[in-house]
């Protein structure tokens, strides 16, 4: 019976586990967590999500607070194309669809989420079999003072939309860094949200994401301050 590690104390603690996971393929990691690989890797979105938190100690689940609770660092797979960059944006948090206005940012979930960051790449070539794809080598960023000016100012105009019921004109080309979209598993998932005139009605649930324009530069600002001969 696969035994996992108790929440990890320090970054430099978080990174080692990382580390450890770095070059395993996800049969490889499936079998140190003692499970099983899916029977349909097309209908296992986020599974090499669930196992890295399972390996590496992740205890929020889906709670808005970062993946790592007593470090306060969030975690957040990159799936990466065989170019070697993003193949799809990365899912943040879902967005609070009864929000009133007078949210601000230095509260949000977004922001919680984001501070933050392990960036665990992950392979997601479709020439490569599901079982042989592999973990990469992990990295913890933060958003500088320009990255978190532009977040910001996308979630105070997308939210700004939501709390006045404006839904309908969201569409995902809103946003230079941060996005909304639908997310539910399917059409019959249903969240309550208000209209314009402020009238209760359901709608499907949306989820804030990163663009993959911006985790790229995120990728590849990683490899340029990477130190020569770093893995």
């Amino acid at each position: 019976m696969a035994t996992f590690p108790p929440p990890p104390r320090s970054e430099p603690e978080l990174l080692q586990r990382a580390g450890s996971l770095a070059g395993k393929t996800f049969e490889q990691a499936a079998a140190q967590a003692g499970l099983a690989l899916p029977a349909d890797p097309k209908r296992a979105k986020g599974w090499a999500g669930e196992i890295a938190e399972l390996c590496l100690g992740a205890t929020a689940a889906n709670l808005s607070q970062p993946d790592f609770q007593l470090i306060e660092v969030e975690l957040k797979t990159l799936p990466l194309g065989g170019n070697g960059l993003p193949k799809e944006s990365t899912y943040v948090c879902t967005v609070a669809l009864t929000e009133q206005p007078g949210q601000r940012w230095e509260d949000s979930a977004v922001k919680r989420k984001l501070s933050r960051v392990l960036w665990l790449p992950v392979e997601a070539d479709d020439a490569i079999p599901f079982k042989y794809r592999r973990f990469g080598s992990a990295f913890l960023w933060s958003p500088g003072p320009a990255q978190e000016a532009i977040l910001r100012n996308d979630w105070n105009e997308l939210m700004e939309m939501v709390s006045l019921g404006r839904l309908d004109r969201i569409s995902s080309s809103l946003g230079e860094y941060l996005q909304i979209r639908p997310k539910a598993a399917n059409a019959r998932a249903l969240a309550r949200s208000f209209d314009e005139d402020g009238r209760e009605m359901e709608t499907l649930p949306r989820g804030f994401y990163l663009r993959t324009a911006f985790t790229k530069q995120i990728l590849q600002r990683h490899h340029a301050e990477r130190p020569a001969g770093a893995g």
